[in-house]
């Protein structure tokens, strides 16, 4: 009998698989923590393939920030085991 997989999916594998699919030359290979070679995001390559103007550094507009805001995106979306 197999045992069902009680973790839901990362949400980030499915977000990177996706703009692999729509922009595949937005991606370059680097090493992990463990040595290992890895795909990941160009997001400056990415910003210029998905806009004519960026905006950047202290250009004014709203935002919602708080602290440790982007441990708190990572958190959201990673895998959880839980019911």
């Amino acid at each position: 009998m197999d045992k069902l997989k009680m973790q839901t999916s990362s949400k980030t594998k499915a977000n990177i698989e996706t703009i692999a699919a729509l922009f595949p030359n937005c991606f370059t290979e680097a090493k992990n923590d463990n040595g290992e070679t890895v795909k990941v995001v160009d997001f400056d390559l990415l910003k210029r393939e998905l806009s004519d103007t960026v905006v950047e550094g202290a250009d004014e507009r709203y935002q919602l920030t708080w602290a440790d805001k982007q441990n708190s995106v990572l958190i959201a979306n990673s895998p959880i085991s839980k019911t």
